[in-house]
């Protein structure tokens, strides 16, 4: 009796599998919804928008864009933690999903446990921000500035790679700054150009448009080497901070249970998208190298960002809110 009903067990799961290989071979065969934890106008979410765009030529099927802003990333990381484990629902988010287990006592999800990954979408630096007009011009005045200041500096953040990048600057430079939080780099950067904050790390897609219109002056970028794109602007490493090498990531990421043969394929999909000319194009000019690993590869880089942003978090000395 055992024997049959193990039997039956085998075959059972033999028809299962079979049913989501050919299920995947088909997909996607209605509409994708992509959510982002960041507003409209944000790197992110440009960089999602043209990805769908081109997911939606290359499968005929419509790839939306949900931008879900809001509680540091939670509410569209929980949403989509809950959906149908189908593959039409996803979430392209970045540092913030590993960070924000470091910055909050209680986070509504596990970064690695409650997710698959599908794969690393792009790399690029931080670029430290201060108004077109202001007397700082280099990390140097910046330093000099924040010492010197009877009130804080007030520096903005509207994601956890933003915040923990001043942060840590603070730290290493011994420096007093005032965290202002904001729900988007957006609209952070919009406050600096009005003048109500005098500094913030903002990711290079959000940053280089406004570099070349004169809005903005960027005095240094955060990474191991100077950018294409703005090879004047020295890095915070060659300004004599040897430990500052941080920048900033995008993946794409499906609920735990989403078929692996249906993940399989949305790598796939992401990763040719991420070989057509208009994507490498949108990555390159704004600093971002497109990526486009596989699963295990981003799996093993997902563990090794969540054990380096807690260490980062810890050398910033920020407590968890």
């Amino acid at each position: 009796m055992r024997i049959r009903q193990g039997l039956f067990a085998g075959i059972a799961a033999i028809f299962a599998c079979a049913g989501a290989t050919a299920h995947a071979a088909d997909f996607p065969q209605r509409q994708i919804r992509i959510v982002v934890p960041f507003p409209p106008g944000s790197g992110t979410d440009g960089s999602a928008r043209v990805l769908a765009q081109e997911i939606t030529k290359s499968t005929g099927q419509t790839v939306v864009v949900e931008n879900k802003a809001g509680a540091n990333g939670f509410i569209a990381t929980e949403e989509v933690m809950r959906a149908p484990a189908d593959g039409y629902t996803l979430l392209l988010t970045s540092n913030t999903h590993v960070a924000n287990k470091f910055l909050f006592k209680r986070t509504p999800y596990d970064p690695i446990q409650d997710f698959k990954g599908i794969t690393l979408l792009k790399e690029g630096p931080l670029v430290l921000l201060v108004r077109a007009d202001s007397p700082i011009r280099n990390a140097a005045d910046l330093a000099r500035t924040a010492r010197a200041a009877k009130t804080p500096l007030a520096f903005g953040s509207g994601n956890s790679s933003s915040r923990v990048a001043a942060e840590l600057y603070k730290q290493l430079e011994h420096v007093d700054m005032l965290y202002v939080p904001y729900k988007g780099n957006p609209l952070a950067i919009g406050d600096l150009i009005g003048g109500r904050i005098d500094l913030i790390f903002a990711d290079s897609t959000s940053a280089t448009p406004l570099i070349r219109g004169g809005k903005v002056r960027a005095i240094a970028t955060t990474g191991r080497a100077r950018t294409p794109n703005l090879q004047d602007v020295p890095t915070l490493i060659e300004s004599g901070m040897a430990d500052f090498n941080l920048g900033s990531w995008l993946v794409v990421l499906a609920p735990r249970d989403t078929p692996d043969a249906v993940v399989d394929r949305l790598n796939q999909l992401f990763r040719d998208a991420l070989q057509t000319e208009t994507v490498k194009r949108n990555f390159l000019e704004s600093d971002a190298v497109p990526m486009g690993t596989s699963r295990q590869e981003l799996a093993d880089f997902m563990a090794s960002e969540n054990r380096r942003w807690g260490s980062i978090i810890q050398k910033a000395g920020i407590q968890p809110e």
